[in-house]
């Protein structure tokens, strides 16, 4: 793989750029936007990128910094589910506070923003409270977000109840979006205030990235991340007047600012930040060492954007703005679907076995970190997904295309049985199912071991499926860091 980013210059001068701001107060709210830990979409489109780099630098900061993790009521009572992980709010907050202790990092904290009570809310207190987790329950703030009178006053930020925090720097971050970080930064700037206590806050966010131009592909991918909420990067109009320097940033920003400014005004001091752009710290254009691998990169994304949107529109017939504004990107950068390697791989073949044979067949394909693709058909046996990786993991153990790491032994009883059950003769084996039995095999077959210890270096790879699949191969594609695209 062609590196575009580096973790360790982006690492020095990131580390640096919050000092800087640290410096300036004598305690820094810091909101942490986007994803903590596993950041995808940032390795995708910035190739060399550490999808946990976020953590490395909480490491480097680790004697100066402490987290309070912000989630809402609601989403704890309707058990929301965060689309990229598959996993509830409510256990993505565990498992962050499980991953910050394991690296040492202080947890100071859980606050339930806009709390109400609720069997499921409250239950979640008692089992953060019965983990040695401090947790706050903030109400809805009166007035929040235009009456800037009440809202700085005892009747609004005033009733939140006090995070103690000891440490210059106090990371505010989320299981995902719409937590209330924010409200959480400004609810402590103002009781810090009103202590005598001379804070400050910032915002990180990795996109966009405010130093690259405004149509910069890295850029456009990251609207096309966020098609779904309808953001628009635009050129910092605030910044532009102040400064004369051009800076991107993101509608909403850009949209709430008036008002922001005027509640950071109230609190830190007038012309406290001049622009959307100022209140950010980030560095990522910093840790771009081969712009032109990012750009390649970043349309990848676009395409594996545009894909993923046109298939849920196809199959439930939703979201379709979603799909349009992906589609607008694509035709700006005059982009087509087959320049993703494995999808241009996996239509031919499905072509090519129809013009032989004049029958369809289901086909992924599967590219390597080489540039390599290998392809696998559906068959009576097993689906295209199950084919596709067996053929890969042959290709990366060195072991020969005919070979059978399976032996039949084990797979035809188990197809048999899983016809009998559901009483469909046209049944095949999913990916799950030949994984469990390759890992059978293991035991007296030394090409099957083979196989399996090689399963991590799949991580990575970029696929593509004519058809649509069983939902377990694309779990199973995804706990293996395999992006796997779909026709419909």
């Amino acid at each position: 793989m062609k590196i575009g980013f580096s973790n360790e210059i982006y690492l020095k001068e990131q580390t640096k750029k919050i000092l800087n701001r640290v410096g300036k107060f004598e305690k820094l709210y810091l909101e942490f936007g986007g994803k903590l830990l596993g950041d995808m979409h940032a390795s995708r489109v910035l190739p060399g990128y550490d999808p946990d780099i976020k953590f490395a630098l909480f490491e480097e900061l680790r004697d100066k910094l402490e987290v309070v993790i912000a989630i809402r009521a609601y989403d704890i009572e309707t058990n929301k589910m965060n689309n990229n992980t598959g996993m509830t709010y409510e256990a993505e907050c565990m498992k962050l506070i499980d991953t910050l202790k394991e690296k040492h990092i202080m947890v100071n904290s859980v606050v339930i923003n806009r709390y109400y009570k609720h069997e499921n809310v409250d239950g979640f207190i008692r089992k953060l409270n019965a983990s040695g987790i401090n947790t706050y329950e903030h109400e809805d703030t009166a007035g929040f977000p235009n009456d800037i009178d009440t809202i700085l006053s005892d009747e609004g930020f005033g009733k939140h109840s006090y995070i103690e925090t000891t440490r210059p720097i106090v990371v505010v971050t989320a299981p995902g979006p719409g937590s209330g970080k924010m409200s959480t930064c400004l609810s402590q700037l103002y009781l810090e205030n009103i202590r005598g206590v001379r804070a400050g806050y910032a915002k990180f966010e990795t996109f966009p990235v405010w130093n690259l131009p405004l149509k910069h592909e890295v850029n456009m991918a990251y609207e096309a991340a966020t098609a779904d909420l309808k953001d628009v990067i635009q050129i910092d109009p605030y910044h532009l007047e102040a400064y004369g320097e051009i800076a991107i940033n993101y509608n909403r920003d850009i949209e709430n600012f008036p008002i922001l400014k005027r509640m950071l005004d109230r609190i830190m001091g007038a012309d406290a930040y001049k622009s959307p752009t100022d209140m950010g710290v980030n560095c990522i254009k910093d840790g771009i060492i081969d712009d032109e691998v990012c750009r390649q990169a970043a349309k990848q994304e676009i395409i594996r954007r545009y894909l993923n949107a046109q298939f849920e529109y196809k199959k439930y017939m939703l979201n379709g703005d979603e799909l349009a504004n992906i589609r607008r990107l694509m035709d700006e950068l005059n982009l087509k679907a087959e320049e993703r390697v494995s999808t241009k791989a996996a239509r031919e073949r499905k072509e090519k076995i129809f013009n032989e044979e004049g029958i369809v067949k289901n086909i992924t394909a599967l590219e390597l970190e080489d540039g390599r693709v290998i392809t696998g058909k559906e068959s009576e046996l097993m689906d295209s997904a199950a084919a596709a990786l067996l053929n890969a993991l042959k290709l990366i153990s060195g072991l020969p295309d005919e070979l059978h790491m399976i032996d039949p032994a084990i797979l035809n009883p188990i197809l048999d049985m899983k016809r009998d059950i559901e009483k469909n003769s046209n049944t095949q084996l999913n990916l799950e199912e030949v994984l469990i039995s390759l890992a059978t095999s293991q035991m007296y077959n030394p090409s099957a071991k083979v196989s399996i210890g090689n399963l991590k270096r799949l991580s990575g790879l970029k696929g593509h499926s004519t058809g649509m699949l069983p939902s377990i191969d694309y779990e199973l594609f995804r706990k293996l860091s395999i992006d796997i695209t779909s026709d419909y």
